[in-house]
């Protein structure tokens, strides 16, 4: 995913402030699971919280209580589970998702016109027309949409419409004359211009480094609008349940607008933040990761480097070619020199590196540096694949010899099925969204959205995790059914697999003793529901250090209120 540049805005942050800090709270009578961190699950029935937003105590069944705390909630026999940790998303472009144009639900291309024109009509101040979510397979074409078509539905006004995945870019006539994208301009390192068939005029669609050609011409967000955005994404992640992400690719702007929210007392969420390449990396953190901030809010971990593209856009990297284009092997955005220098680069100053591959020649290059750097960068480097989406079964069991994370987003299995099994044949299957393939080798699974590609559903995720189905059930009986988990493995990989992903697991990822006190109420047990059922969990209340930082009920909590309840 890739930043999405935003015209500016004028909307209003939202108010999440966080609460005073509140004394020894007592959470009971509840029915709590937690991964117990050696694999299985633990139950519970209360929770101890002290002032400094850690838990002081867990309590089973029977166990006795303290007679005098500040404050006692009754949990009502609800369900209590940790806060859920995801550990690959795009805070920024969640929150700006939910500002510009949002073409995810549309069908087709007809549809998607109509809404483009629609929007255009109701923003007439808009001097681009930016947005993005739009998906050619879920319309039923078998080409990308063009420049031609989407001068139907802009009226002369520049558009830059971003495909799901964010690696590939719509963009119109006018677009493409204020990028100077012409007949004679050459593919970018990394990147590719869509070319109408039989010439070399620009169809319309920019891929992976091509976008930038655009992308550069366009207006730049404000701070406000960064503020704006990181209110909405905050939000949207309390509402799901989501307590922690992994910010990959986060910009020195938006690093910026982070500390912003903290500095006002309205960051609540926890962002462990990558940089977006190693010049903001060292423009973030200096000589090394930064410490922990605002009481365990925000650090800097690490820098996300990408190696190749996405699946749908044919720009992932493959050892041979796509099934359904014999003369595509996908888009290489690093040499492996280039890569080695990179992940070198960091390693030196103990950041964390997180590198995207999702084409098995992308994830075999990742795996060889990361076998050549371990013989220098000694100690625990915690190594981070994202996506890790088609990996040659001979290259799986490389994932355990040097403590490899496979940080994946189950959402994207149920998604790409159809798309995957068209781009990549029959032959390559074995080793895509390889799940329990990927964990039987000694890698630890670290689960999240990619959100804004997939949205920040942990529970969602899990369903597919455990059952390798869409919304619509199918396949029945699973895709690559050997690939499901359970459900234990699956609620680990968002919290403690999560958590260890990011050097977090001292505090976060398991309700225990020492912790951080971050929790949810939600609606079912999710140790007995079905897929279907876990799909359709309900968050009731999101808990932050102890206090309630959202609820279904009442929403986001109030600025200044002195009670967690």
């Amino acid at each position: 995913m890739t930043l999405r540049p935003l015209a500016a805005l004028a909307l209003p942050l939202l108010a999440i402030c966080a609460y005073p800090a509140a004394a020894d709270v007592l959470i009971d009578n509840v029915r709590g699971i937690s991964p117990d961190g050696k694999g299985g699950l633990e139950r519970f029935t209360g929770l101890l919280v002290n002032d400094d937003g850690r838990i002081a105590a867990v309590y089973r069944e029977k166990e006795k209580r303290p007679k005098k705390v500040a404050y006692k909630v009754n949990g009502k026999g609800r369900v209590v589970v940790p806060g859920m940790i995801d550990a690959h998303a795009h805070v920024m472009d969640t929150g700006f998702a939910k500002m510009t144009l949002d073409l995810s639900a549309t069908r087709s291309l007809d549809e998607a016109l109509a809404r483009i024109t629609a929007y255009v009509a109701a923003h007439p101040d808009r001097a681009w027309i930016e947005g993005g979510g739009w998906n050619q397979v879920n319309w039923g074409l078998d080409r990308m949409p063009t420049a031609a078509e989407l001068d139907r539905a802009t009226g002369g006004k520049p558009a830059f419409l971003t495909r799901v995945d964010g690696h590939a870019a719509w963009v119109n006539s006018a677009a493409l004359a204020a990028g100077k994208v012409t007949e004679t301009t050459p593919d970018p390192a990394g990147g590719r211009i869509e070319r109408l068939p039989g010439s070399k005029k620009p169809a319309g669609v920019l891929v992976d480094a091509a976008q930038a050609l655009v992308a550069a011409k366009m207006p730049k967000p404000r701070p406000s609008d960064r503020d704006t955005a990181f209110g909405e994404a905050q939000l949207e992640f309390l509402k799901q349940g989501v307590t922690a992400v992994a910010d990959m690719g986060t910009t020195i702007h938006d690093w910026q607008a982070y500390r912003r929210a903290a500095d006002a007392g309205n960051l609540r969420i926890r962002v462990i933040a990558y940089a977006h390449g190693v010049d903001d990396m060292t423009l973030i953190g200096g000589p090394g990761p930064t410490p922990w901030l605002y009481d365990d809010r925000l650090k800097m971990q690490g820098v996300k480097l990408y190696l190749d593209g996405a699946l749908g856009s044919r720009g992932a990297w493959l050892k041979t070619s796509y099934a359904d284009a014999p003369d595509v092997t996908g888009l290489p955005a690093l040499s492996e020199t280039q890569l080695g220098n990179h992940m070198s680069r960091a390693a030196i100053d103990n950041f964390q590196v997180a590198v995207h591959a999702i084409g098995d020649k992308a994830n075999e290059m990742v795996l060889d540096t990361i076998e050549q750097l371990s013989a220098t960068y000694k100690g625990d480097r915690r190594w981070r694949v994202e996506h890790a989406q088609v990996v040659d079964p001979t290259d799986i069991p490389r994932f355990g010899e040097h403590g490899t994370i496979a940080s994946m987003q189950p959402q994207h299995q149920a998604s790409d099925r159809l798309m995957a099994e068209a781009r990549l044949g029959p032959d390559r299957l074995t080793g895509a969204y390889a799940w329990k393939s990927l964990g039987a080798s000694g890698a630890t699974l670290a689960f999240g959205s990619d959100t804004p590609v997939e949205p920040a559903q942990p529970f969602t995720g899990m369903s597919v995790a455990i059952s390798r189905q869409g919304v619509d059930g199918q396949p029945v009986g699973g895709w690559q059914p050997q690939e499901r988990l359970t459900i234990g493995e699956a609620m680990a990989a968002y919290t403690t697999g999560a958590a260890y992903a990011m050097f977090a697991e001292d505090r976060l990822g398991r309700l225990a003793r020492g912790k951080r006190a971050d929790f949810l109420f939600i609606d079912r047990d999710p140790t007995t529901a079905t897929p279907e059922s876990l799909r359709q969990t309900k968050v009731l209340e999101t808990w932050i250090n102890g206090q309630q930082a959202w609820s279904a009920t009442r929403g986001a909590a109030k600025p200044g209120s002195s009670s967690p309840r």
